[in-house]
């Protein structure tokens, strides 16, 4: 076993130990909190920074949004979330031009803040059928053949 095993052997003993610790990913948690007042806020965001991990909490007391910024777990921000005594949940909507069909029953929402909607994982709302891309298509401003009588 000359030098270049040597090497190699100690090479791969210390890769071996980087790889037993993951890093956790440096990511955003959005949840949607009741807090009515400012002293609400204030209470929530002094519970959120006390999350292991997390690096900045901004709260937006008019959508009753709070996001958690930092290699935090999710499930453990909500929780400390609840842990105020404030209904809370993950934040459940999304842009509504993300969304085939904005206006159904089930994804609609006038508690929603403005452009947004409730997501949904229902493919027959949150896509659109063959049918439906051609006719949108067809009336596109980007495609120059799109309508003649226009």
């Amino acid at each position: 076993m000359g030098v270049s095993g040597t090497m190699e052997f100690l090479s791969d003993l210390l890769s071996s130990a980087k790889k037993g610790k993951k890093k956790k990913q440096m990511n955003t948690v959005d949840l949607k909190v009741r807090m009515d007042c400012e002293g609400c806020a204030r209470k929530v965001k002094k519970t959120l920074y006390e999350v292991k991990g997390a690096k900045s909490v901004e709260i937006d007391l008019k959508n009753q949004k709070a996001s958690v910024t930092g290699f935090v777990d999710p499930k453990k921000v909500l929780k400390k979330a609840k842990a105020t005594g404030k209904k809370s949940e993950p934040w459940p909507y999304v842009p509504y031009t993300m969304i085939a069909h904005p206006y159904v029953a089930g994804v609609y929402d006038k508690k929603a803040p403005p452009n947004y909607v409730r997501g949904t994982n229902d493919p027959a709302v949150a896509t659109l059928n063959p049918v439906e891309e051609q006719y949108t298509l067809m009336f596109s401003d980007d495609n120059p053949n799109a309508c003649s009588i226009m």
